[in-house]
């Protein structure tokens, strides 16, 4: 983007709710998920058409068939592929995806494969590149396979902490890769974690937990894990903290 007082903004959401919440708080971009508190997998395809009606603006769809690390088998990676054909048939405007070898490098005959399969789709690269041994290596892989952008918060929990990794990111990646920058990105750190990067394209999740609208509550059985009453919380786009957060990072 010409104008860095302005980077263009992406939303963390899951599902269409999160969707709208975001777009009507002014996103740029969405990246549309399932659970994130798996850190996000791939929606359903019933749940991305239903985004492509709604939507005003474009949005990504990242394809993870599961949580956890980022060396997938043979046929989670062709589950990848096919999901990969099925969004770009859809119409979308790209996916996210991220492939590691088990020595933590970049997959490239895989993440080559993928973006192959997508076609004209934007491709990122997710934040599996956080977990590579080597970040610049890394960088130079992904634009080798022809990825469009990568998500990373500089190989840290925070933007905050990875502040000078991503610095150097954005160097390195010059013109040829796009740096999305992420990590805890707040109204009170956003706009530094711009000034001192360099970021033209910035990624935050915005959420928060609301109580469930059911009144009868069962105590005695949960749904997965000890957090029983996990079953009676909901995680959203909090509308009113994306608008703040965006204000932050281009004032």
């Amino acid at each position: 983007m010409a104008d860095t007082q302005k980077p263009l903004i992406e939303i963390c959401v899951e599902g269409i709710d999160g969707l709208l919440a975001a777009q009507a708080a002014g996103a740029d971009r969405v990246e549309l998920c399932a659970s994130l508190v798996e850190g996000g997998i791939t929606p359903s395809l019933g749940t991305v058409r239903a985004a492509l009606a709604s939507a005003t603006i474009p949005f990504h769809v990242i394809v993870r068939p599961r949580g956890g690390d980022f060396l997938y088998s043979e046929t989670e990676y062709r589950s990848m592929l096919a999901d990969v054909e099925a969004l770009r048939e859809l119409g979308i405007a790209g996916v996210v995806v991220g492939c590691l070898t088990a020595d933590g490098a970049i997959d490239e005959a895989r993440m080559g494969a993928l973006v192959e399969a997508a076609g004209p789709l934007n491709v990122t690269c997710h934040r599996a590149f956080d977990m590579t041994r080597d970040p610049a290596e890394a960088l130079e892989a992904l634009i080798r396979c022809k990825v469009g952008r990568v998500l990373t918060s500089g190989q840290r929990d925070t933007a905050l902490e990875g502040v000078e990794l991503l610095a150097e990111l954005v160097r390195q990646a010059g013109s040829r890769i796009i740096i999305l920058g992420c990590g805890a990105l707040a109204p009170d750190t956003i706009g530094d974690v711009r000034k001192r990067t360099g970021l033209t394209e910035m990624h935050f999740a915005a959420l928060a937990d609301v109580p469930s609208a059911m009144r009868y509550r069962n105590p005695n059985v949960g749904m997965g894990g000890a957090d029983l009453d996990r079953e009676y919380r909901n995680t959203v786009t909090d509308e009113a903290l994306v608008a703040a957060t965006i204000a932050a990072a281009r004032a």
